[in-house]
């Protein structure tokens, strides 16, 4: 009996794991395909492992201790404890994110006194990271007529994927002089002259990604 017993539990767990393979074999993911490993958390998993003890990473653009753990800045520390002192409501923000966070934003960024900013020559949106706004951005000037946008060259390695998602033909400009690790700004200004009316420039206004 206790033969019969074990038997029929194998043949039930058999068929469990049969069935649990018929159902990955058919399956609408099983024909996706990875993408690609992305290079930077590789050279961040390296560097994991590494134990060089004078070893410094440079390929994410993030604050670290001497430890080379995150450090958060306490401008952000503070700005995290008033938001909790005032006891926010959590309510969605619009589509184009919360006004007053990116009006105060440009401003930052531009300065009170842009005349740009001022005649509304300039608009910002709230969104999720770098990659989203990248994405909404894409999709908005391929709504509106766009058809090549250009990169600096090298730009972020995701940055040609994220266009071509887009709808955009998707094209370089002379940016970073390797010989003498500089910008080229004369073949920049060149290429930008060179360009067809109607192109959007990609440009990294602040520590280019990934020269620094």
């Amino acid at each position: 009996m206790a033969l019969n017993t074990i038997s029929r539990s194998a043949l039930r767990t058999k068929e469990r794991v049969f069935a649990s393979l018929r159902c990955l074999s058919t399956s609408p993911w099983a024909s996706f395909e990875m993408a690609p490993p992305d290079p930077i958390i590789g050279l961040n998993e390296a560097f994991a492992q590494d134990d060089y003890p004078q070893k410094v990473i440079v390929g994410v653009g993030a604050y670290r201790d001497d430890k080379g753990k995150p450090y958060v800045l306490p401008s952000v520390r503070k700005a995290e404890k008033l938001m909790l002192e005032r006891g926010l409501d959590m309510e969605y923000a619009g589509i184009a994110g919360e006004p007053r966070f990116v009006d105060l934003a440009m401003k930052f960024v531009y300065g009170d006194d842009s005349t740009a900013l001022n005649e509304g020559r300039i608009q910002g949106v709230q969104a999720l990271s770098g990659t989203g706004g990248l994405r909404v951005f894409g999709e908005l000037m391929k709504k509106h007529g766009a058809k090549t946008l250009y990169l600096p060259n090298p730009s972020w390695g995701n940055h040609n994927a994220i266009f071509t998602n887009a709808g955009l033909e998707v094209k370089k400009y002379r940016y970073y002089d390797a010989e003498n690790s500089d910008l080229d700004f004369d073949g920049m200004v060149e290429d930008i002259k060179g360009m067809s009316a109607g192109s959007v420039i990609l440009l990294h206004a602040c520590a280019h990604n990934p020269t620094g």
